[in-house]
Formats: C-alpha cells, sequence, structure tokens
C-alpha cells in the first residue's frame, strides 16, 4: 500500500491507524521517515494459514524549513490525507 500521509506526520512523527485485509492497524511513523521507506506490519497481509505481511511506503520531509512550516501545519489545518480509507 502507498500509505497516504500529511508531510508534517513524515517529518514529525505520528501514530496513525492503516487498513490492511486484516483489519485496522495502529502504526508508529518514525519522525524525520524518508521518502520509500517500507514499513512491514507482520502477519496483516493477504489472510491465509499463515498471513502475509503487509507493507506500507512513506513519502518525504527531509528539510528544517519545511519542517518548521509542516509543525504550523499541523496545529492549524484541518486536514486528514486518510480520510478516504474508510477508517471511521
Amino acid at each position: 500500500m502507498q500509505l497516504p500521509l500529511a508531510p508534517w506526520e513524515a517529518a514529525l512523527g505520528a501514530t496513525i491507524e492503516v487498513p490492511t485485509p486484516a483489519g485496522k492497524v495502529s502504526l508508529k511513523i518514525a519522525e524525520d521517515s524518508q521518502a520509500g521507506k517500507k514499513m512491514r506490519i507482520k502477519g496483516r497481509g493477504l489472510p491465509g494459514k499463515d498471513p502475509g505481511d503487509f507493507y506500507v511506503v512513506l513519502p518525504p520531509a527531509d528539510d528544517e524549513k519545511a519542517r518548521k512550516l509542516y509543525e504550523g501545519m499541523r496545529d492549524e489545518l484541518e486536514f486528514n490525507p486518510r480520510q478516504k480509507l474508510n477508517l471511521v
């Protein structure tokens, strides 16, 4: 899955809900996560006798000026990049 993240979530870190074939899970995004980083959620992929793993790929955020802007955007904006994933 290509995981939709707000730039400030990748830059500042966050814990978010991610839909998987096995149901929703909380995933901790590390501060300063880099574009293309793959994160594995063990046993949450395709169901079977031994369920597979589920992978997500993160977008970029790696600049101090951008980091300051992201902090302001995180605090001021009502934005949910995962709104269409039906996590409610």
